[in-house]
């Protein structure tokens, strides 16, 4: 009788704390009980930013993440570089989509370092440059494709940028490796981007590179504006109230006589902004 009572004082403690602390039945619940463990600083906040993204790319769709049609830096396919290298630079992406005239007819995906190596061969090369000798084979994806479904084409085909088509099989946009990775562990910064020091970067084409944290002071300053500082420190605590939801890549809209361009977002918050005096409008995104 008494190893029995031993067995049930043992036992009915350990029941007790799994009827009370129930396992997570779904992803939302899952998500609750990570935070209240991150807020009880059993691991930090970065890392539970990374879990949650790693949580929720499998029901994200490419369609919420991809660069728009009319966002992409595409190149002429019977253009020579003469005429694009400038451009090429200018944006600081290493693929490109080429295409003949219209932007639906992708003829492949130039990689800025074949044609370095191709020049590098012979400089007599630049006189028989024909396109299609460096072109790469595109890959098409549809818009509704899940990220995780991706990134895993992505890590076993070694691509890393798909053209996204919509149900009409015109060209809706492009999406990258990089694109899919940030969903999971946050912005990318790279040698293109804005420095922790720099809020502000002008660009040759007139547009300026601002990150979302710029306080509305310097914002306002650099630029002569006069948006108010009195409900959000930063310009892009400014935008998603004007806004009214989070914004996605690429979404615009016309403030202060100036236009704003989404440049890079994810779930979370606002990261990079495209921003342009209303005179000429920005037309280039970042892509890898």
């Amino acid at each position: 009788m008494a190893k029995k009572n031993h067995w049930l004082h043992r036992f009915w403690p350990r029941q007790l704390k799994r009827w009370l602390t129930p396992t997570p039945q779904n992803t939302h619940q899952l998500l609750r009980f990570l935070k209240k463990s991150q807020e009880s600083q059993l691991f930090s906040l970065d890392t539970m930013n990374m879990i949650e993204g790693a949580l929720l790319v499998s029901g994200t769709h490419v369609r919420e993440v991809m660069i728009p049609r009319a966002q992409m830096v595409v190149l002429q396919y019977n253009e020579h570089p003469d005429k694009f290298i400038e451009s090429l630079v200018e944006s600081g992406h290493s693929r490109f989509p080429v295409v003949n005239e219209s932007r639906d007819a992708v003829q492949g995906i130039l990689l800025a370092k074949d044609l370095l190596n191709f020049y590098a061969a012979s400089p007599k090369n630049a006189q028989r440059f024909q396109m299609r000798d460096l072109l790469r084979p595109p890959v098409f994806i549809p818009e509704s494709k899940r990220l995780n479904v991706l990134l895993r084409e992505f890590r076993s085909s070694r691509n890393h940028m798909a053209i996204v088509v919509d149900e009409y099989g015109g060209v809706a946009g492009l999406v990258t490796i990089e694109d899919v990775i940030e969903e999971i562990i946050g912005e990318i910064d790279d040698e293109h981007d804005l420095d922790e020091e720099n809020y502000i970067r002008k660009r040759s084409n007139g547009c300026y590179l601002v990150r979302a944290l710029t306080p509305v002071d310097e914002f306002n300053a650099y630029f002569k504006t006069s948006f108010s500082d009195e409900e959000f420190d930063t310009i892009g605590g400014v935008l998603l109230q004007a806004f009214g939801h989070m914004p996605k890549r690429g979404e615009s809209m016309e403030l202060q006589g100036f236009y704003f361009e989404i440049s890079r977002t994810d779930r979370r918050r606002l990261h990079l902004l495209e921003v342009k005096r209303l005179e000429l409008k920005p037309k280039q995104a970042k892509q890898t």
